[in-house]
């Protein structure tokens, strides 16, 4: 009698089938070069940003052109094999992890500036083309592209379309779904579609704005035209500093109650002022339990007067001390610790989770203070840096992801954040996407009803599911299984998830 096979051998060897099946169409229609499946070439693209989930795709593809990239899709298509689209990899919210029977699609070859159009005030890019490298490139011509995320050296703008990125300085210039215009691709049966136009609007549904922060669910982009502005006359920031929590967050809304939209507004709290001057020797004060980062630009007479404004709001608020950038040098000196938060998180912690939520402006101080109950409650620490002008939070959570209590622990923390920012008029997300991370929070925010609302929208680009399966939206299942584990007064986390 034959021994029974194991479950896992049983997948093993239906893997090993689908892949060989895959590979073989694949090798129909790309070069041996742009193929990748055997373990020590896929394993780089096991995760995003968020490294506490992992998968090793069953195959990856690096097409090199646009027919290249329609035959991937209409091979994976008729095979049924699901398809994830990937651009740099630095999303934080497992957008672009694997699916474990199904094609990694890489547009890294993408990287070419198509069209720089200075009388339209225009670029014409290809997804993978980084978001840094469009302001170089537009630079000669007094131009550049607002949208600025702090991993702008390494993201892509078909990663920034995916996730309707934003950045410092999307308070006053708007998210990446306001500076783009039109969007090209393919859909999930490689057929060619374009959202938007070249004029201010087009004619029926604004798609344009479907597909912005679909996190590569809807179609895989492949062009990009975005909006130029001019780079302004003088900017200069503002450094704050603050001796209470809610004193900073009140000063934020005031700023905005007083008619005033700055360039950028962001705060950081005491454990990452300390941390990224450790860092980068910004200046910061680290006697401070909150510091605000504000920035005017414009001609000159209009910073002046905007600085003087601000100033006086501030110290109104309660601040400190106040410190104004005399040279651009100090400017950017300011701004390297708030840009370099991450990297700095990363040199006190072997690892880090950053949350995403957004809440309304005045609630700032109560979840800075609420998060700092759920230090004692989780026994974790946690650096807040926030995008504080429009109420965009990035608590990031310290731990050790080899010590599997602390990674459970801290997934607990960032639900907890999650759904505390819901409770008090937030939303789960604000530019980082839900991916995988948030699928439980996205129960906790919307209805059964809606949900299934925006499965309509998916489906009506991908009926069979087969492009970023299992992400962004959860099921009734899995929200009718967390609202049980919330009644018996725990948590569900993602066991279906490989992690470390």
């Amino acid at each position: 009698m034959n021994a029974p096979v194991s479950s896992q051998h049983s997948y093993l060897l239906e893997r090993a089938g689908r892949q060989a099946e895959v590979v073989g169409a694949l090798k129909a229609v790309l070069p041996a070069h742009a193929l990748l499946w055997n373990n020590e070439d896929t394993t780089p693209y096991e995760c995003d940003g968020l490294t506490a989930y992992r998968e090793r795709p069953l195959v990856v593809a690096l097409p090199e052109s646009y027919v290249q990239v329609q035959a991937i899709l209409k091979t994976c298509h008729a095979l049924g094999v699901p398809v994830v689209a990937r651009g740099a990899g630095t999303g934080l919210s497992g957008g672009a992890m694997p699916h474990k029977l199904g094609v990694t699609l890489s547009l890294a070859k993408f990287n070419k500036i198509l069209k720089m159009d200075p009388q339209s005030r225009t670029a014409v890019v290809q997804g993978g083309v980084r978001n840094l490298a469009i302001s170089e490139a537009a630079a000669q011509h007094g131009l550049y592209y607002a949208p600025d995320p702090s991993s702008q050296i390494a993201c892509t703008i078909g990663g920034n379309v995916a996730e309707n990125s934003g950045g410092v300085h999307c308070l006053k210039y708007g998210l990446t779904v306001h500076n783009v215009l039109k969007v090209r691709g393919f859909t999930i049966e490689g057929e060619e579609v374009e959202f938007g136009s070249d004029a201010l609007d087009t004619a029926g549904y604004d798609l344009l704005s479907v597909v912005i922060g679909s996190e590569g669910m809807l179609a895989v982009t492949t062009e990009v035209t975005v909006r130029l502005i001019p780079k302004p006359q003088l900017a200069r920031c503002i450094m704050a500093s603050f001796d209470d929590l809610r004193k900073a967050g009140d000063a934020v809304a005031s700023v905005i109650a007083a008619g005033i939209i700055p360039a950028g507004l962001e705060m950081m709290d005491k454990p990452m002022t300390a941390a990224v001057e450790d860092f980068v020797h910004a200046g910061y004060d680290l006697t401070a339990a909150a510091i605000l980062l504000c920035e005017s630009d414009g001609t000159v007479e209009e910073v002046e007067e905007e600085i003087g404004r601000m100033s006086e709001v501030l110290t109104r608020c309660g601040a400190t001390a106040i410190a104004v950038s005399q040279s651009e040098a100090e400017r950017l000196r300011f701004w390297s610790g708030r840009k370099n938060a991450f990297p700095a998180s990363g040199r006190i912690s072997p690892d880090y989770m950053c949350m995403d939520s957004t809440i309304p402006r005045k609630r700032l101080a109560d979840i800075l203070l609420a998060i700092a109950e759920m230090e004692k409650k989780y026994q974790l620490r946690c650096a807040n840096v926030f995008h504080a002008g429009d109420g965009n939070l990035h608590p990031l959570i310290l731990f050790d992801a080899n010590d599997a209590d602390q990674l459970h622990r801290c997934e607990l923390f960032g639900a907890d954040i999650l759904e505390t920012s819901v409770a008090m008029g937030g939303t789960v997300t604000g530019e980082h996407g839900v991916g995988v991370e948030k699928l439980n929070s996205m129960c906790v925010q919307f209805s059964s009803e809606e949900n299934e609302q925006m499965f309509g929208v998916k489906r009506a680009f991908d009926s069979q599911g087969l492009l970023n399966p299992g992400k962004v939206i959860p099921t009734l299942n899995r929200c009718a299984e967390y609202g049980k584990m919330l009644v018996r007064g725990g948590k569900i986390s993602h066991p279906d998830l490989p992690r470390y």
